[in-house]
């Protein structure tokens, strides 16, 4: 594989393009956010991924808890919002870059976990223009400093390509101390404000108790919605694995909470898996 470094498609859109601007308006975010201690540390996190000024205070919470901790590789798993494809895309080699710098890729992760089963490949134009992995990097950067990146976007997001990766993730994950998983989601979308914090409530209390088939069967009969429903499926499946699955929503908001505008929002959670 030909080293590759993918160019950030959101930065100066979604969220600033300038560094200063963006160090500082993180920075901002995180110092706003007010999380509990959490004493264990973290395998997974979820987080939202609207652009900065819709999303941003709500994922600095997920951010926050990660402060003064250490990781060698953090997983990134997105929805695709672009293209279906019945598998999930790995960007295996190089690095994404946003106005914060490069982050390289941990292939030695990735090429595991391509080993691991044939729904994990390498489909580089998956990644080109999606916002959903790109956005949660520069949070990952200002929270965390040094890490590696596996970067992973879903095409796919049945429960049983969200079984497969997880075993998957499982099986590569030598130390899970080590390796951060980042869950990419957002929740309900566009409907009036009170629908929307019902839905999301729901969403959450199935979240928070590891109730990893409840939601399924929630999110299968339309009850609660979540854009990157086999992101958070995938986190909550590995840290079950590892018996790691207590969790705690740190923060929830949605687009109404913004704009003020209540007739059509979109919801926005933060949670940490430890």
């Amino acid at each position: 594989m030909s080293s590759s470094i993918r160019p950030s498609a959101v930065a100066g859109s979604w969220y600033p393009g300038e560094p200063g601007v963006l160090r500082s308006d993180i920075l901002r975010y995180l110092d706003m956010a007010s999380v509990p201690k959490i004493a264990q540390k973290p395998v997974a996190v979820i987080s939202p991924h609207a652009g900065y000024m819709y999303s941003g205070p709500v994922a600095a919470h997920a951010y926050k808890v990660l402060m003064e901790r250490e990781y060698h590789t953090v997983v990134v798993i997105s929805p695709s919002h672009r293209a279906y494809f019945p598998f999930v895309s790995v960007w295996p080699d190089g690095g994404y870059e946003t106005p914060l710098g490069v982050v390289d890729v941990d292939e030695s992760m990735c090429e595991c976990l391509m080993q691991g089963s044939s729904l994990i490949k390498e489909e580089k134009r998956a990644h080109l223009a999606e916002h959903a992995l790109e956005i949660q990097l520069p949070f990952l950067q200002v929270a965390l400093g040094d890490f590696k990146l596996c970067p992973l976007i879903m095409g796919e997001q049945g429960i049983d390509i969200c079984r497969e990766l997880a075993l998957c993730l499982n099986k590569c994950i030598k130390d899970p101390d080590d390796v951060l998983v980042v869950a990419s989601s957002d929740l309900s979308h566009f409907y009036r404000y009170e629908t929307a914090v019902s839905m999301d409530t729901n969403l959450a209390r199935r979240v928070e108790s590891c109730d990893i088939k409840g939601l399924h069967k929630d999110l299968s009969d339309g009850l609660v919605e979540a854009c990157g429903a086999g992101s958070i499926l995938t986190a909550m499946l590995y840290a079950e694995s590892i018996s790691r699955c207590s969790v705690r929503v740190l923060k929830y908001a949605n687009s109404g909470d913004v704009t003020g505008d209540r007739s059509s929002v979109v919801g926005y959670m933060a949670a940490c898996i430890y």
